[in-house]
């Protein structure tokens, strides 16, 4: 596997501005923020896409999970309410080809989520 922007950041080789860290996992603002409070949360081990995901990897993937609730309550946010997300090949929406949770907060979220956006298949064209 390649390394992707994500194992840059694991390693220091790129800043980001990290909110957690730990042996597993790694909690970081989004670049690009999408909502008022956006950060990603990523595994430390390289796994492409949901599709990669390995009966050895639950534990991970559930980690990814409760730290996103954790960090909702330190940050005082949990009870207000906010939306994970995790993306999966080119029509979910992925973009680096290394498990995150998107992490979104802040404000009132819609549903579906960016409905004026809403790529067309190319396949029904």
């Amino acid at each position: 596997m390649s390394d992707t922007i994500f194992d840059k950041i694991i390693n220091r080789e790129i800043p980001a501005d990290i909110i957690y860290e730990d042996d597993i996992a790694l909690a970081f603002k989004d670049i690009n923020p999408q909502a008022p409070v956006h950060f990603l949360i990523i595994p430390k081990k390289q796994i492409a896409t949901v599709n990669d995901i390995s009966k050895d990897d639950r534990e991970i993937v559930g980690h990814l999970y409760w730290l996103a609730g954790e960090i909702a309550r330190k940050e005082g946010f949990a009870e207000e309410g906010f939306r994970t997300v995790m993306n999966c090949n080119e029509f979910g929406g992925q973009t680096v080809y290394h498990i995150h949770v998107h992490v979104l907060a802040g404000k009132p979220l819609g549903w579906p989520p960016y409905q004026d956006r809403v790529k067309k298949n190319p396949m029904e064209a």
